[in-house]
């Protein structure tokens, strides 16, 4: 993707959602704070830890 066409997706995305009236962008807040992240209210800190110790090992 070039310099252009990635400022012209953000620029677009900018627009559309500041068109948004501002009962749709509570709606789209709640609507992200009501998924909660699963894997770390089951198991806490445990799958960030293995996660973080496979993206060392890749990148050795």
């Amino acid at each position: 993707m070039s310099g252009n066409d990635y400022l012209k997706f953000i620029t677009e995305q900018l627009i559309s959602y500041m068109d948004l009236s501002s009962e749709e962008k509570q709606k789209r807040k709640k609507r992200k704070k009501d998924y909660p992240i699963y894997t770390s209210k089951w198991l806490g800190m445990l799958p960030f830890t293995i996660r973080i110790m496979f993206q060392k090992e890749n990148s050795r």
